[in-house]
């Protein structure tokens, strides 16, 4: 289900993280340096390693289009790169100077927060670079942080295991001990869990710490009704301080890395341990999932970064997988042709309809015509009942298609993508499509007209079941 597909080993020293962009990952060290990668081949850019902190490296994160990587230093300092060139785009500095451990950018990268060794955390404006707020916890070093998935607030965690909540005004909303002997990371599911009153949306956070454990909260915040957060479960597994954690895009997975040298991949809806990876031979500091494929990065203190590739899909994605009807009339099957045939009380043409081998497409290609001289359907009543059926189909799927999300539309055949992969340009295409364009000899991107550096296609698989939980919605 998941294989190990590629090592980097350019770093010098410790890597004390990784984040990932839909077509990029980036590490950093404490070699003073961040390095960034193309995911369609793992090749170093040619800018990279991005130099300018003058001492080590404790983060770095990319904003919501990946055009924007923050890292933050020792040196007291958060810097902006444009990834496109490598280029410097600000230098913020902590007012207070103090070492900068953790950095991250807001859902929509309107904002970024960095804090510190001294406690202090600061809100940015990431469009101004000025600074927009700044507050402090009462004890401990700032050394995690993460915001929800709506961006109304974010959480912060101390090394002297306090976990804090903050509205995006700056105002701590909740502060409680959360790991006794200090945090070290946590991170929310994008998936909110839907439920309660006023159509209340709770959040999924996960939290690490020095005391060898992953706690699993819920959180709810709105303006009018509040905050709530509930602690709901411990995940077991690791047997020494826990450093590193971090949800798939799809929120059906969380991972781990610990002092233990392992990386635990867990099933965040059972809380089974699905997998447990071993190949790193020192503590695991880091670990990040790609945002729209089952991609997962891990880099330790042996100055490595693992790549690993999800082939199968999770337990829950498969259970989804079996239960998904196929929503297009034109995917049926001759049994699915049968099944509809049932449902709209006209089970007598079921033998007629499999000896004509009638699939979906075949289906909404029937005539009055086809009906009289190749079914041999002789009653006119009954094949007006047909007829009037289909016609429904047919108007139920064009608005169906008017209503489709334009990323859900391939760019080469303008229809709704039933098998997407990324290409090396970070842009997603219908497998088939993809594949005949590259056959044909063209080596250059559909979107941009580059050429395309590889011709390796990523199953996109977290686009893929997008695409079902629509369907499902709206076919209903």
């Amino acid at each position: 289900m998941v294989k190990l597909i590629h090592t980097l080993a350019d770093h010098d020293d410790d890597v004390n993280c990784c984040a990932l962009s839909s077509s990029l990952l980036a590490t950093c060290s404490l070699d003073k340096t961040i390095r960034l990668y193309s995911l369609s081949d793992f090749s170093e850019l040619p800018h990279s390693p991005l130099k300018f902190h003058t001492y080590a490296v404790h983060c770095c994160c990319f904003s919501a289009s990946g055009h924007i990587l923050a890292s933050c230093s020792t040196d007291g300092t958060t810097v902006l790169w444009d990834t496109q060139n490598g280029q410097t785009l600000a230098v913020l500095e902590q007012p207070s100077g103090s070492p900068v451990r953790v950095c991250r950018f807001s859902p929509d990268s309107t904002c970024l927060v960095s804090g510190a060794a001294d406690g202090t955390v600061v809100l940015w404006n990431a469009q101004s670079y000025k600074l927009y707020r700044c507050a402090s916890v009462k004890d401990g070093s700032l050394v995690a942080c993460a915001f929800s998935p709506n961006g109304n607030f974010f959480v912060t965690g101390s090394s002297c295991g306090d976990l804090t909540v903050w509205d995006d005004k700056m105002r701590c909303l909740h502060s409680e001990k959360a790991h006794d002997l200090g945090m070290t990371c946590c991170d929310f599911s994008s998936q909110p869990v839907s439920g309660g009153e006023q159509g209340l949306q709770f959040f999924r956070l996960a939290s690490c710490g020095q005391d060898c454990q992953i706690k699993i909260w819920v959180i709810s915040f709105t303006h009018t009704l509040g905050f709530e957060l509930k602690y709901k479960s411990i995940l077991s597994g690791h047997c020494a301080p826990v450093l590193t954690c971090a949800f798939s895009h799809d929120g059906q997975m969380l991972v781990s890395g610990s002092v233990d040298k392992s990386v635990i991949v867990y099933d965040t809806n059972t809380e089974d341990i699905l997998h447990t990876l071993t190949q790193h031979t020192r503590y695991v500091t880091t670990c990040a999932f790609a945002p729209n494929i089952l991609l997962l990065a891990t880099g330790s203190m042996d100055k490595t970064v693992n790549i690993w590739q999800f082939d199968l899909e999770t337990p829950c994605q498969a259970r989804i997988a079996e239960d998904q009807p196929k929503q297009f009339t034109e995917d049926w099957s001759e049994d699915d042709v049968s099944n509809w045939l049932c449902a709209q009380d006209l089970k007598d043409l079921v033998g007629i309809f499999k000896m004509n081998n009638i699939d979906g497409r075949e289906l909404l290609n029937l005539t009055k015509e086809s009906l009289a001289d190749d079914l041999k359907i002789e009653s006119l009543g009954l094949r007006s009942k047909v007829l009037r059926k289909i016609e429904e189909l047919r108007t139920k799927m064009k608005t169906l298609s008017s209503e489709i999300p334009d990323e859900f539309i391939c760019p080469i055949t303008r229809e709704l993508m039933k098998d997407p992969v990324i290409a090396s340009d970070g842009y997603s295409y219908e497998k088939e499509a993809m594949e005949n364009w590259i056959s044909k000899k063209k080596r250059t991107s559909p979107m941009t007209n580059l050429v395309l550096p590889s011709v390796v296609l990523i199953p996109n698989r977290t686009l893929k079941m997008a695409i079902d939980r629509w369907l499902e919605t709206h076919q209903k």
